[in-house]
């Protein structure tokens, strides 16, 4: 008799993905699938951070039960602690499982009947993922929750407080992944700046216990908060083994909507940070939130006036969405959404411009992890988190390429490769 087949579908963020892979390595009575139609048990990863998270999530629900009605849909991830009661109270899905509850994912699979296994938000995962399924580069979850109290922001809620995971831990996890050939690694957490708060020790602390693993190649890091950026990490800018890209989140530029926010950032110690850090060769992203309660056309102006004197070159936009039980979600309404969409669309499109630029005036000795391709035409991200078209007849896959230099358009940067 063949063992039942799992397919995992992960949506949001890095943390998930490596939740997921936390999931996978700890079957033992099922197979992988990497069909949901073939899939006896369908397992579904969630993220809540917008109302647009949720309904993609719902609507995955959905489409799944419509064509594969035999298949039991365990709801897990974040959207298991804020919609998981009512879609498990709708018969919408055959079970639910909190975070605390992954590494037990086996035993639950093999319930007959129904379960609803929320848990709680102090866990710490034990496991060590030995393997990535089709990946080049390899996530590290360095530790779960957030002490920050944003006030449009849930995830606190359904992650908890922050609580970092053992560094003899985080170590043993890279060093079994650069053992299987793994030498890219992303730090990836709720807060990933705050690690090591609650036991005495610093993000820079364990990145350079990090870099010193046989098979460390490059190591990148999650979204940082400005202040978490300090002394000792600044120590480390120049190492080699350190991606030159950091994402800062500073969710907005205007003075006013910071404070609505409860944000513990201001723009203008933001500005001298970012001018430091491009000055030392750093390509910088940042998370924006448009169209959040209080921002008048006003507070737009000065937003997009320093977003114009800051040294960007990637953002991660979101449209505000309210989430029930924030105290954004009780400041009024949001801004209308034919507004908020055009000014979503007028700050990416200026990181579009700021991108090229910068991308001219850095396409040369681009260190290039090749994630896939076919058929001659292979992709990946260089040092700096843009992403290179590789033309080769050589297969590339998996391979680090050194490249002399890359032609530059508003696509992207594309080479050929041997130079």
């Amino acid at each position: 008799m063949r063992s039942e087949r799992v397919y995992f579908k992960t949506f949001g963020c890095r943390t998930n993905q490596f939740d997921t892979q936390v999931m996978m390595s700890r079957l033992r009575k099922f197979e992988l699938s990497s069909d949901e139609l073939e899939a006896d048990v369908v397992v579904v990863n969630s993220c809540t951070v917008t109302n647009g998270a949720d309904a993609s999530v719902r609507q995955y629900i959905n489409a799944v039960q419509r064509k594969n009605p035999k298949a039991r849909v365990i709801l897990a991830g974040c959207g298991a602690h804020s919609k998981g009661e009512e879609l498990f109270r709708d018969g919408k899905v055959f079970g639910v499982m909190g975070h605390s509850e992954k590494e037990k994912i086996d035993a639950l699979l093999q319930r007959d009947e129904r379960f609803y296994e929320i848990g709680d938000l102090e866990h710490i995962d034990e496991t060590v993922v030995e393997e990535y399924v089709g990946k080049s580069r390899a996530f590290i979850k360095i530790q779960e929750g957030c002490d920050f109290r944003c006030s449009y922001c849930i995830i606190p809620h359904v992650r908890g407080n922050a609580r970092s995971h053992a560094p003899e831990k985080v170590a043993e996890q890279v060093e079994r992944l650069a053992a299987n050939g793994f030498g890219e690694f992303i730090l990836t957490g709720t807060n990933v700046g705050s690690y090591g708060r609650d036991r005495g020790g610093t993000l820079a602390g364990l990145l350079k216990r990090l870099s010193g693993i046989r098979g460390v190649r490059r190591l990148r890091i999650g979204s940082l908060e400005p202040i978490q950026i300090d002394a000792e990490f600044r120590e480390l800018l120049d190492e080699p083994w350190m991606a030159r890209h950091l994402h800062i989140a500073l969710q907005h530029t205007s003075e006013r909507m910071l404070e609505r926010m409860n944000r513990r950032n201001r723009y203008v110690e933001d500005r001298e940070l970012f001018e430091e850090l491009a000055q030392r060769g750093y390509a910088l992203g940042t998370d924006f939130i448009v169209g959040h309660p209080g921002e008048g056309e006003a507070e737009w102006r000065e937003a997009m006036e320093r977003i114009e004197a800051l040294p960007l070159t990637h953002i991660h936009a979101f449209t505000y969405s309210p989430r029930q039980g924030t105290p954004s979600a009780q400041m009024g309404a949001a801004i209308r959404g034919d507004i908020a969409k055009a000014r979503h669309r007028e700050l990416t499109e200026k990181i579009k411009e700021k991108n090229l630029r910068f991308r001219q005036a850095h396409k040369r000795n681009l260190q290039v992890l090749v994630e896939n391709g076919k058929e001659g035409i292979y992709q990946g991200f260089d040092q700096y988190y843009n992403r290179v078209l590789i033309e080769s007849g050589e297969d590339l896959r998996h391979s680090w390429v050194l490249l002399e230099e890359a032609e530059v358009s508003k696509e992207g940067n594309r080479a050929r490769y041997p130079q």
